[in-house]
This record gives C-alpha cells, sequence and structure tokens, in this order.
C-alpha cells in the first residue's frame, strides 16, 4: 500500500512541478509565445564589405517582430550578395530568396545599414511602397539619401507578422524588386 501512496505522491508532485516551470527562451525571459517562431537562416558571407550591416538589419528585424527570427547559418534560407549594381532582391517564397546589397546605391549616398534593412524587408514579404517617407522603411530610395532610417514602421512590422503567421504576401514571388530611383519612373 505504501507503494501505491508513494507513486501518487510522486505523480502529484511531478505534475506541481510541470505546471509551475516553462522552458527558457534565448532571450532569457521564460515566457513563452502563442505562436512558433520562424527561423531563417541566411549566408552573408558573399555580401563583402556589407556584412556586418546585413548582421545589423537581422538583428533590426529580430527586434521588431517576433514571429521570424533571422540567424546567420547554413543551409541558408536566404543569400546576400554584394555587387556593383543597384540593392534589389529576388524573394523565391516567404523568408528564401536572394539579396544583392549594390554597390551603386551606396555610391550615391543612401545608407547602407537601410538599404540592407529594406532588402532583407521583401525576404519577409515586402513590397516596395515608394511613399517618399523615411519613416517608411519600405519607401526605399525614394526617401532620399539624408534618409538613413532602418527600422519598419509599425505598420510594416505587423504585416510581416501576419505573413508569418499564415496570411498570404501581396509579393509577386520571383520577381526582382529593385529600387533604383529609375523604378520609380513610369
Amino acid at each position: 500500500m505504501s507503494r501505491i501512496i508513494r507513486f501518487s505522491i510522486a505523480f502529484i508532485l511531478g505534475l506541481a512541478f510541470l505546471a509551475t516551470t516553462s522552458p527558457a527562451r534565448a532571450d532569457g525571459t521564460g515566457a513563452q509565445s502563442a505562436a512558433a517562431v520562424r527561423v531563417l537562416r541566411y549566408d552573408a558571407s558573399r555580401a563583402a564589405e556589407f556584412r556586418s550591416v546585413v548582421d545589423q538589419a537581422a538583428q533590426i528585424w529580430n527586434s521588431s517582430v517576433t514571429n521570424v527570427r533571422l540567424v546567420a547559418g547554413s543551409p541558408a534560407d536566404f543569400v546576400v550578395l554584394a555587387d556593383n549594381g543597384w540593392p534589389r532582391a529576388q524573394p523565391t517564397s516567404l523568408g528564401r530568396g536572394t539579396v544583392w546589397i549594390g554597390r551603386q546605391a551606396t555610391a550615391q549616398g543612401h545608407n547602407p545599414l537601410r538599404i540592407s534593412a529594406h532588402e532583407i524587408g521583401h525576404i519577409l514579404g515586402l513590397p516596395d511602397r515608394r511613399t517618399g517617407r523615411c519613416t517608411d522603411l519600405m519607401s526605399g530610395a525614394s526617401a532620399g539619401t539624408t534618409c538613413t532610417n532602418p527600422y519598419p514602421n509599425a505598420a510594416e512590422k505587423a504585416e510581416v507578422e501576419r505573413y508569418f503567421a499564415g496570411f498570404a504576401p501581396t509579393l509577386d514571388f520571383g520577381e526582382i524588386y529593385t529600387d533604383s530611383p529609375e523604378a520609380a519612373l513610369p
């Protein structure tokens, strides 16, 4: 009889322990989110002089949204390259594709961190929106060379959250999104 009592007490204590603890998150808070976090790996090894700003842009997105996390690694979901053209991105599906950080824009005075965050925005499902407002990350080059804001606004953050929660992006996958001033001309 005492074996059954000991087993029952151990079982109840085990359940009580499980009910009062939660697994620790990477951020150390111990809190759990309602939605699963999708981890996207990126390869910036061929981003040349832009590698550190690509890493910074990934951290900006990590601090801006909760259901997607960007980490450097392989196999990569998206690749970031440096070239002499204009910055552009070709998302092939949500969270996958290629980004080119073109030197032409930085040579003209555009901020490399803003460019990196903007182009990663395409990989996360956001289209170009040439509003001319510096507060809109996806306004890109239309905000001018004085704009250095690399942070998505509240609407852009919410849009990415929706996409990674299962809603379909309005972005055309497979298309190359080039943010040159010429691309905005009729």
